[in-house]
């Protein structure tokens, strides 16, 4: 499988989101090629400020494999991960971290700058199919304005 589709089905997840009219951000999380967790934002559903898509899927993810440690596991996320998920990815000490589009207002990137807030081991990648991820996040908040 590639890298792209598994963003595919990260964009699955947060076409649901924008269809319950939440921010539409996706996630899932992807063990030897096989899906172990999703997630989608629930913030206006569970009235819940942390129920991002990631910490959602991260949630889901240990109650699959009863650990808190993710080394082997790739995380896919339709947008870039806001400074409290990134810390959430920290500390689970997933392997890898791909994400669709950047988000300059909200991103870690924002706060972080240079700093790497992940685990010295987490790879990074980020573009993947980056348009199809922009657009929804634009569609989504052209409709609230």
């Amino acid at each position: 499988m590639t890298d792209e589709y598994y963003m595919m089905l990260a964009l699955k997840e947060a076409r649901r989101a924008f269809d319950e009219d939440e921010v539409p951000v996706g996630a899932i999380i992807v063990m030897n090629e096989k899906v172990i967790a999703r997630g989608y934002n629930q913030v206006e559903k569970l009235n819940d400020p942390t129920a991002h898509a990631e910490i959602i899927a991260l949630t889901s993810a240990f109650n699959f494999l009863g650990a808190k440690y993710l080394p082997e596991a790739t995380i896919y996320i339709s947008v870039e991960p806001c400074l409290m998920c990134a810390g959430a990815l920290y500390w689970s000490k997933i392997g890898k971290i791909v994400y669709g589009a950047s988000d300059e207002k909200n991103g870690f990137k924002k706060t972080t700058g240079h700093q790497w807030p992940f685990h010295p081991k987490t790879v990074l990648e980020h573009g993947i199919l980056k348009e199809e991820c922009a657009e929804l996040m634009q569609r989504f908040f052209r409709m609230k304005r």
